[in-house]
Order: structure tokens, then C-alpha cells, then sequence
């Protein structure tokens, strides 16, 4: 651990289980008493190039005493990378079945996600929704859409990129590590940058901090995103949804015309049950920006009859 790093009020236990041929770790707070009908297991899923102890200025923060869990995906942090050259939403999803069904088989959980993590959330609780009691999605928006006149370019992407092995950058230590994080989002406080290098890194065999993630992460997909098949899960969404978002992020800087504000609002319609939150100041990693805020808003939505 470096310096001056971020105090834990509620350290995590860690786990590793075998899941569809791969070893996946856990991190689990709680015990597993505390699980009720009324206040079922808190899954959190993090979002891309991140890892689950990025969750754990939230839990801290958590004014009650539950049961939560949140799995490294596949090719992040401790768990192990997938078996083949890329990545794709379908495995995350079946990670997630074979998660649940392994430790509260048929028991409905609640369900949170960041980014990617929420997408993945979103898309489960439409396919399974008699699983999720209640749903939190952290800026999960989704992607823009594909065409279909995309796909040879997007095919060709993909066969040159696997002909080049793929690289992440190191750093000489933890303190660039935690400089890196806090590069990418100024308002990371320094306490909680120098708590997640560690945890996002790890000494390579020259001695170097190397990411704790699959480089094959950075690859294209060759598999477009199609909005239809998505927002026909999000229409089978039973489970009342909390959408959190920070007032700093701008969709239209990601996308552009490709993914306009107004298109994702009118993705988000189709969702039968949906309230609304808004952190400020907070951007994408809202999660790491307003913890304290946060908690309380997951709390509020979780603790009502």
C-alpha cells in the first residue's frame, strides 16, 4: 500500500470461484446473514479498464450494514482474462447468470452498474428479470448505433489488430499509477488515487506497475452495437431503475452526432419504472468523485418498502 493512502472503514473479503472455465475473483463485504428478503445481496459491476475495489469509497459509505459483492470482469483485476482474443457483452452476460445462480440461486438481488457495468446490468435485467428487485445504473449509456454497412470495415479492424500483439502501458511505480488516475480525473483526491493503485496494478518481472487488465481489452469489437436488440431487453425491464449520472459529463464529447443527448433520452423512455439523479460536482467516475453523495442516493432508492 502506498502513503498517505485513503483509510478503509469497511475492508472487503476476497474470493476467487471457478466460473464457465475461469477463475473470476470477488470481492464480498457484509456476511451473508445480513441478506434479507428485504434488503437482498448488492451486486455492483464495474465498468471498462476498471476494477471492483473501485467500489469501495461507496461501500464505505453506506450508511446500513448489507451484504454486498462486486466480481472483477473477466480480464480486470484478479480475475482471470477469457480463453479467446476479445471480449463480448454475451460472456459478461453468462459471468453474471453463473454468478448469481452459484451464490443466491433463484433469490432476486439488487443490481448496480458503472459504465459498462451498467450497460451489462441493464441488458441482464431485461433478460432475467425476476432476478433484479431493484436496478442502479451509473452512467451506463450505452454505445452508438451500428450499421450494417459497418461491418467490413469493422471485421477487417479486427483480423489487423490480432495479427499485432496488443501492449498496456507501465509505470515505474505506484505513485505514477496514482499520478495516471488522477491525470484521467482531476477530481480524484489524492488519498483515494494512492488506496487504487494497488489495486489497479500490479510489479511486472522488471519491476514495473503494469494494469490489471487484458490488453486484448483494447481491441475493436467486431460485433456492432445494435440498439434494437438492446432496447428490447430494456423494455422487459420489471425492476424500478435508478439512472445516477454527474452534471460534468457530456455525452456529445464521447460521440458526437454519432450518440446525441437526445437519442439516449429517448432510449431511456422505453424503461417502464425510471428516477433520476444528478451528483455535482461529478463526472463519469462519479463513483470516485461524490461517494458520500452517492451512497445515500443508492440508499434512499434501496431502502423503500
Amino acid at each position: 500500500m502506498t502513503e498517505n493512502a485513503y483509510a478503509v472503514r469497511r475492508p472487503a473479503r476476497s474470493h476467487f470461484i471457478l466460473r464457465r472455465g475461469l477463475r473470476h475473483h470477488l470481492l464480498r463485504w457484509g456476511a451473508a446473514a445480513l441478506a434479507t428478503p428485504a434488503r437482498p445481496p448488492l451486486v455492483l459491476l464495474h465498468g471498462w479498464m476498471d476494477v471492483a475495489a473501485s467500489f469501495q469509497f461507496v461501500v464505505d459509505a453506506l450508511a446500513h450494514e448489507r451484504l454486498v459483492v462486486a466480481p472483477d470482469w473477466r480480464g480486470f483485476g484478479q480475475s482471470d482474462p477469457t480463453a479467446s482474443d476479445s471480449y463480448w457483452f454475451p460472456d459478461y452476460l453468462a459471468d453474471l447468470d453463473a454468478l448469481l445462480d452459484a451464490q443466491w440461486p433463484g433469490q432476486p438481488i439488487d443490481l448496480l452498474g458503472h459504465s459498462m457495468g451498467g450497460n451489462v446490468a441493464m441488458l441482464y435485467a431485461g433478460v432475467r428479470p425476476d432476478r433484479i428487485r431493484r436496478l442502479v445504473n451509473l452512467e451506463g449509456f450505452g454505445l452508438p448505433d451500428s450499421r450494417p454497412e459497418q461491418a467490413p470495415s469493422r471485421y477487417a479492424s479486427w483480423l489487423d489488430e490480432l495479427k499485432q500483439p496488443p501492449a498496456l502501458k507501465t509505470y515505474d511505480d505506484l505513485a505514477a499509477v496514482a499520478a495516471r488516475l488522477r491525470k484521467t480525473n482531476p477530481r480524484l483526491p489524492a488519498d483515494k488515487a494512492a488506496w487504487l493503485a494497488p489495486h489497479w496494478s500490479r510489479a511486472d518481472a522488471a519491476g514495473r506497475c503494469q494494469l490489471l487488465a487484458d490488453p486484448a481489452h483494447k481491441r475493436v469489437n467486431p460485433i456492432g452495437y445494435r440498439k434494437d436488440e438492446v432496447l428490447a431487453c430494456w423494455r422487459r425491464i420489471s425492476a424500478p431503475l435508478l439512472w445516477v449520472e454527474g452534471d460534468l459529463t457530456e455525452l456529445e464529447s464521447w460521440w458526437g452526432h454519432r450518440y446525441p443527448r437526445s437519442e439516449f433520452e429517448a432510449r431511456l423512455a422505453v424503461v417502464p419504472k425510471v428516477e433520476r439523479a444528478v451528483l455535482s460536482p461529478a463526472g463519469h467516475m462519479l463513483h470516485h468523485d461524490q461517494p458520500d453523495a452517492l451512497a445515500a442516493a443508492i440508499e434512499d432508492f434501496l431502502e423503500r418498502p
